[in-house]
């Protein structure tokens, strides 16, 4: 039912509305405002975060395990779907970065900079420096929206998936600097194989030299980020785009060619998933 479930996500998620339903965060953003406002949680910021997410998350396995008894276990398959699509990330990175590529396709660097700080929250003074980060930005979100969550729905289930969307959520919305500081520690905890399995992916659909260099330096480093790792492996990958900032039509196909990459990635995870579940 895992590779069902994750083609179903898939299609939910590129050919249908349904996502900008399913993903709704209010019910979830009253409960953190309760949390907040309670002084003894407030205080308490692993009891916060019990509360915020684990709880969350364990309710959803009992849930999980009273559909899983009859019809063998058909019926949970909705709440599967539901789940998965819901700890999809917030957005749709193509369409956001429309308006900077608008900007940058006709030279227009001033508004290629606000669209990159209004739309992606990426900052630049020079043009180099906001292409690399635009390219950093569509990396990372294509690593924390689909493949972070994909990897651990099929590690895990969707227990997992949902820890791992709500403790992302709670270091982006928490007003809490105590709060923030757990969450973020436990996502990068939750990120250190996932980044690692993408990088690796990268090696393989792209240029392994260069990828596998960067997996070298940072396999065993506990402390590095996460973005850093997908980040860097990610410009290894594609030859060319260490060079000088390209304008135009030019500039954009470092952008596509980063996109094609993550494409044949996101193949590839789906082919090792389909034989894993076949032969194991």
């Amino acid at each position: 039912m895992t590779f069902l479930v994750l083609l179903l996500a898939l299609l939910v998620e590129r050919f249908s509305r349904w996502r900008l339903h399913i993903q709704q965060d209010i019910f979830w953003l009253r409960l953190l405002d309760r949390v907040e406002t309670n002084p003894d949680l407030a205080g308490d910021p692993r009891r916060a975060l019990f509360r915020l997410v684990l709880l969350s998350a364990l309710v959803l396995g009992v849930l999980l395990a009273l559909l899983s008894l009859p019809l063998y276990g058909w019926l949970a398959l909705p709440l599967h779907v539901f789940v998965l699509v819901y700890s999809l990330g917030r957005g749709d990175i193509l369409t956001e970065l429309k308006p900077f590529r608008e900007a940058w396709r006709r030279g227009d660097s001033e508004a290629a900079c606000l669209a990159a700080e209004r739309d992606l929250a990426v900052g630049a003074k020079e043009s180099l420096s906001l292409l690399r980060r635009v390219q950093g930005y569509l990396l990372w979100q294509a690593y924390q929206s689909f493949f972070a969550v994909i990897f651990w729905y099929a590690l895990l289930g969707p227990v997992a998936v949902l820890a791992y969307r709500l403790t992302a959520l709670t270091g982006e919305h928490t007003s809490l600097p105590a709060l923030r500081e757990h969450s973020v520690r436990l996502r990068h905890l939750l990120d250190w194989l996932p980044a690692r399995g993408l990088a690796l992916s990268f090696a393989l659909v792209g240029n392994f030299g260069a990828v596998f260099r960067v997996l070298l330096r940072y396999l065993s480093d506990r402390e590095v980020p996460a973005a850093k790792v997908v980040i860097e492996a990610g410009r290894a990958a594609n030859e060319g785009l260490e060079a000088e900032v390209l304008a135009g039509e030019a500039g954009l196909m470092t952008l596509d060619e980063l996109w094609q990459l993550l494409v044949r990635a996101g193949m590839l995870w789906y082919v090792v998933m389909a034989l894993a579940i076949l032969f194991l």
